[in-house]
């Protein structure tokens, strides 16, 4: 196990009596309270020193008041330090408001909006009010996280090169076709994406990707290790993805195997990997 703390880059923190979330409606194991006490004991045992909650995909028009709820949370769960908000990008600069909302928010880092909900419309994130919005992100000092399926890549690249002036994190190393063995072309849009210096890549909900059931090491290790070759130890960070994980395992099994992944690099590129990183995108001070 990692020998110094752990930021966890991606972690979802909810509430469903407090904020409406649709999609969980049809998953029991989710479809709950998923807060500091469940956090906790998940991570048992593991020096989490800081995480940064990653937005939930909430109702139409419950974003503001889930960024609302997961503020007045941290009072009472001081690790948490950064927060992706949620924001209806495809209006263009009718965002602005909600931007600005965001912003105030002492905690608010990054912006996303699921771009993988629409993967059989073809440049959907391509559609010039969305561009547009993604290119107002640093006027409020917020970054852009693109949450993908692997069909997608094409489009993520060119809504990258549309960007150059927006920093943006690559979530769940952009959701490859493990359960279905599909290496290519994810494995050569990596490295066109990584040729951008400004993309980070979140290692992050890989189990998932593969069958949840019948996973194995030796199935998602060559998707994981592609990420870190493509991105290189400056430009990845580790990511927990919880409590969705638990669909394909447990906190400390994700950790364990990418540990083991790690375990021949030196100790700098490890801390960089599990901590260092993410300090810095997400700009995390320690008081």
């Amino acid at each position: 196990m990692p020998d110094f703390p752990i930021i966890d880059a991606h972690v979802h923190l909810y509430d469903p009596r407090a904020v409406r979330f649709d999609w969980i409606a049809d998953v029991p194991s989710l479809n709950k309270p998923h807060g500091p006490a469940e956090f906790a004991a998940a991570t048992a045992g593991l020096e989490i020193e800081a995480l940064v909650f990653a937005e939930v995909d909430a109702a139409e028009g419950q974003n503001i008041a889930e960024a609302k709820w997961l503020s007045s949370l941290a009072s009472e769960m001081p690790k948490i330090k950064g927060m992706i908000a949620s924001a209806p990008l495809e209006i263009g600069a009718a965002v602005v408001p909600q931007l600005k909302e965001i912003a105030a928010m002492p905690l608010a880092r990054s912006v996303r909006r699921l771009i993988q909900g629409h993967v059989d419309e073809t440049g959907w994130c391509l559609r010039e009010p969305f561009v547009e919005a993604v290119q107002l992100l640093p006027n409020y000092g917020l970054s852009f996280e693109i949450c993908i399926l692997h069909p997608q890549m094409s489009d993520a690249i060119e809504l990258v090169r549309r960007c150059p002036d927006v920093l943006f994190v690559l979530d769940h190393i952009g959701k490859p076709g493990i359960k279905a063995g599909l290496f290519e072309p994810w494995a050569s849009q990596m490295k066109v994406l990584a040729s951008y210096s400004n993309v980070m890549c979140k290692i992050s909900g890989v189990v998932t990707e593969a069958d949840h059931g019948a996973w194995t090491e030796a199935q998602v290790l060559p998707y994981i290790k592609h990420a870190i070759s493509a991105f290189g130890f400056d430009r990845v960070l580790f990511g927990g993805d919880w409590p969705v994980l638990t669909l394909a395992g447990q906190y400390r099994q994700w950790v364990e195997l990418l540990d083991r992944v790690l375990a021949l690099e030196v100790a700098g590129n490890k801390r960089k990997f599990f901590f260092e990183n993410a300090r810095q995108v997400y700009q995390i001070a320690f008081s």
